[in-house]
């Protein structure tokens, strides 16, 4: 019941919907109420009030509305502490399903002031923050449960600053996605044979004069550089050493028939992986799609993984 109306509540409070960044907090959508604490301190000052009334306590009586008036104070500055404060920007790198997704939060104000004792929040998981105008960045871990394009949670950030008697709270939605990789196989059987004309090793070109060169690409190693010819020709250009095409891996969607849907999507991330750390070239094969072709390095890694991320649900694909 108390979950519920919770949610019920959140609902209500701005933002309603997805927004886009940067997004800075102003005085229409921070909330304040007294703690707990807050409460028993305005028990406890009542008391003190009502009995320096009752026995004509003059010194009793100055002495409550001093604190009363601290105690308001306290729900003043607790406001200051989020009005100003502007969320510039969230991002994460993918992460396979299952693993917690590290949101990179940077924030930052517009006046001088240093916010300190700040938490974001979403769920279970929190994070403290503390900046000055210079802005800062914090790490948030969120949970994944299953790939594919993941919209960013509604992002709650309070403060208790400075006595600990009132919370002010606000939220940040994000109007962004972040991609979850499929989560690779855990036991899967070794790559596949290599893709070739009857497992037979066909070597391409090598050389070291201008035919046998190509532009650099990302993940390419630095030993592979031709940097002679790369100074001549004002751009980097890197060696085609020889190399079996029969080292070369397709990782085609049939070669996983007979498994479950997302069992098959599974395994060909868990490949990937295997091929990108052999240091193997590889393609990827996936129905209703252009094929991957041959590459290496991080961003080959990247583009196969987020196609298979991308894939349809079982129940489009069937």
């Amino acid at each position: 019941m108390i979950a519920w109306l919770r949610r019920r509540l959140q609902s209500w409070m701005r933002p309603r919907q997805a927004e886009s960044l940067p997004v800075r907090l102003r005085r229409n959508r921070i909330y304040v109420l007294p703690t707990a604490t807050g409460l028993f301190f305005a028990l406890l000052l009542g008391t003190m009030g009502l009995g320096a009334l009752n026995f004509n306590n003059n010194p009793g009586l100055l002495l409550a509305l001093l604190l009363a008036g601290a105690a308001q104070a306290s729900l003043i500055a607790a406001h200051m502490q989020l009005s100003g404060v502007v969320v510039d920007a969230v991002a994460a790198d993918p992460v396979p399903a299952g693993e917690p997704l590290r949101l990179r939060i940077s924030l930052g104000a517009r006046d001088q002031r240093m916010r300190r004792g700040l938490r974001i929040s979403h769920g279970d998981a929190h994070v403290h923050a503390a900046f000055d105008h210079h802005g800062g960045t914090v790490e948030l871990p969120i949970p994944t449960g299953r790939r594919g394009l993941m919209p960013l949670p509604r992002l709650e950030l309070r403060t208790l600053q400075p006595l600990g008697l009132a919370r002010a709270w606000a939220y940040v939605w994000p109007r962004q996605v972040a991609l979850v990789y499929p989560a690779p196989e855990t036991q899967a059987p070794p790559l596949p044979a290599p893709a070739g004309d009857a497992g037979r090793a066909q070597v391409t070109r090598a050389g070291d004069d201008v035919h046998h060169l190509r532009g650099y690409r990302a993940g390419d190693a630095p030993r592979s550089v031709a940097w002679k010819a790369s100074a001549r020709r004002d751009s980097l250009l890197v060696r085609e050493y020889e190399q079996h095409r029969s080292d070369q891996l397709l990782l085609d969607w049939p070669l996983t028939a007979g498994l479950p849907y997302e069992q098959r999507i599974r395994r060909l991330a868990r490949w990937v992986d295997d091929a990108e750390r052999q240091g193997r070239r590889y393609a990827l094969g996936l129905p209703g799609q252009a094929p991957v072709p041959m590459g290496l390095g991080m961003a080959h890694r990247h583009r196969c993984l987020r196609a298979l991320a991308l894939m349809p649900g079982e129940a489009a694909h069937a």
